[in-house]
Order: C-alpha cells, then sequence, then structure tokens
C-alpha cells in the first residue's frame, strides 16, 4: 500500500459539551468513542490518516490504513475515531495507548461520516444522506472498519443507556447537518464520565515504593495563562510512569508555569515544574469549589492536542430545538 500527501483541508467537525442530551426528532444520536480523532484519505491504494490537527498519522495505525485502502471505491475521505476495543465491548483510551507499541488487533475504526465518494463532495449534504451512503460504501462485514450506527431521536433514553453500559457519552448530531468543520451548534456531546485534556506542567518525587513519578502537575489555559487544576496521583502503569518520566525530564524548568503559583500544600513537597507542552488525559469525578479535579485518574497522553489549544471544558446549556 502506497502513501501520498493528502489534499485535504478543511478542519474537522467538531462536538460542543453540553449539559444535557438534546431529545427532539431533529437530532441523532451516536455512541462516543474513546479514541483518537482520525480522518482517512484514500486516492486508489494511497491512503493517509490525519489526526484532528492535520498531522500525518499513517504510520501510526497501519491496519487501518490497509483497510481503507481496500475499500471498493477510487477516492474517499472518511472521518471516524480509532479506538481499542476491550472484550466486554467498550473502548478504551488506555488500551489504545497500550496498542501503540504492542498488537493492534484490538483496534477498530469506528466511521461515523463521509467526505467525498469518489469525484462528489459530500459535505453539503445532509448527514442522514451522508451516513447512508457510508453505510453502503462500508458493506455489513465486520472487521477494522466499523460503521458508527446511531438512533434517531430519544437522546435522554439513549444517554441514560450509555451511562448504564459504563460508555463515556454520547454524541448528538442534526440529521439535516452540513459538514463545516470547526466547533458549531449542529454537534453537541454529552458525558456520563467527566474527562478531559489537560496540560502537564510539572510533577512531584515518587514515595513509597512508587518509582519515577509521585503525581503530575495538570492545568488548563485561560486568557493566556494557564490555570492550575490539580495533582493526578493514580492510572499510571509502570509503562506509562518510564514514558512521562523520560519526556518530563528535558523540559524542567526553574519557573513555575502556572498564574498564579499553586502554594506547596496542593502540590505537595518535591515539585518540580515544566515545559507546558505534553497534553494527558484525565478522568475525574468533579471540580471542586476552588477549581481543582476531584479523584483524578490518568488515562494516557493525547499526542493528538496540542498545549496552548487546552482549555477548561463547560458545559453548554443543551439545544432546544
Amino acid at each position: 500500500m502506497a502513501r501520498a500527501k493528502s489534499s485535504v483541508s478543511i478542519p474537522v467537525q467538531l462536538a460542543q459539551l453540553v449539559d444535557e442530551a438534546p431529545d427532539s426528532a431533529e437530532w441523532i444520536h451516536e455512541q462516543k468513542f474513546d479514541g483518537y480523532r482520525i480522518l482517512a484519505d484514500k486516492h486508489g491504494d494511497r491512503v493517509t490518516l490525519l489526526s484532528r490537527r492535520m498531522n500525518d498519522w499513517t504510520a501510526q495505525f497501519p491496519t487501518v490504513a490497509a483497510a481503507v485502502a481496500k475499500l471498493p471505491c477510487e477516492r474517499a475521505i472518511l472521518d471516524g475515531e480509532v479506538a481499542a476495543v476491550m472484550p466486554d465491548g467498550r473502548t478504551s483510551f488506555q488500551a489504545l495507548q497500550n496498542a501503540f507499541s504492542g498488537s493492534q488487533a484490538s483496534l477498530h475504526y469506528f466511521v461515523f461520516d463521509l467526505l467525498q465518494l469518489e469525484r462528489e463532495d459530500l459535505k453539503g449534504l445532509p448527514l442522514l444522506e451522508r451516513k447512508k451512503r457510508l453505510q453502503k460504501l462500508l458493506g455489513k462485514k465486520a472487521g477494522v472498519l466499523r460503521y458508527s450506527d446511531h438512533v434517531e431521536g430519544s437522546g435522554k433514553k439513549f444517554f441514560q443507556l450509555a451511562c448504564k453500559q459504563g460508555l463515556e457519552g454520547i454524541v448528538s448530531k442534526r440529521r439535516d447537518s452540513k459538514y463545516s468543520g470547526g466547533r458549531g451548534g449542529s454537534w453537541v456531546k454529552t458525558k456520563c464520565l467527566l474527562r478531559q485534556e489537560l496540560v502537564i506542567a510539572g510533577y512531584t518525587d515518587p514515595e513509597g515504593a512508587r518509582n519515577h513519578i509521585g503525581s503530575l502537575l495538570v492545568g488548563y489555559y485561560d486568557g493566556g495563562k494557564l490555570i492550575y487544576a490539580g495533582k493526578v496521583g493514580t492510572g499510571f502503569t509502570m509503562k506509562l510512569l518510564v514514558e512521562v518520566k523520560q519526556l518530563l525530564e528535558p523540559l524542567e524548568t526553574a519557573k513555575c508555569p502556572f498564574t498564579p503559583e499553586p502554594p506547596r500544600a496542593w502540590t505537595g513537597p518535591g515539585r518540580h515544574w515544566c515545559t507546558p507542552k505534553l497534553v494527558g488525559e484525565v478522568a475525574f469525578s468533579e471540580w471542586t469549589a476552588d477549581g481543582r479535579l476531584r479523584h483524578p485518574s490518568f488515562q494516557g497522553l493525547r499526542k493528538d492536542k496540542k498545549a496552548s489549544d487546552v482549555v477548561r471544558e463547560r458545559p453548554a446549556t443543551a439545544p432546544s430545538g
């Protein structure tokens, strides 16, 4: 399978966080997958996989690229999420991290949109028409490529079911919406579990039997300032502890990157500041009144996110229609 430089220029369509899933008939609802957003650009047997920042990730997911290359068309642009599927059927971001250096047998590309097919630009078509053509293109055979199915209406019930099954949440989309790129109101997401990307700007020394790192010191940007959001000391594998420590050591700096500097009572002793370049995904139970994470757990590095783009996600009111 050959690789070629992609001609895709449109930004990916992003979903806005809301506090409640829309329930009217104008919306359809899909499972929210726990992985990496990927655009697949196919020219004959040449395939390029692009991250949400339009970086070439073809080498990271060779099994996905090979599966896209076999689709029965000369030209196609797909939008979806590459995720690792656990034995119980749920997707896991932590398992996806392990797939980078091990077997990719658990990886699947959950495709939910079709932006171009052959010479026809489909972005201006209603969403349901694009999904209809996508389902026909992918066929019924289950493999690396999976069609992301949906339900129409009943957003609140679908969200409750997703949470009951231990999923991260759902994505709701206007059934007649065009694919315009960026973060608008036609795609919204509702989360069962609180989690978001945060900038890693320091760490503490390990204590007890742990090696390498005690906790990560994380934050988000607000008005150009990096705001401290707390420390994360759980969720690590030994392999991840080693990797993160190796990445952070060259970034160590004497100057605190947070504004204002968090008190030692919040960070603990033995703290090290780092230039804020790395991004991690963190799950947590809630935000405290003083703006810190409660019960945070590290899920993995977000190699597809830019640190300066990380802000605190705040849910908007659910669309009424």
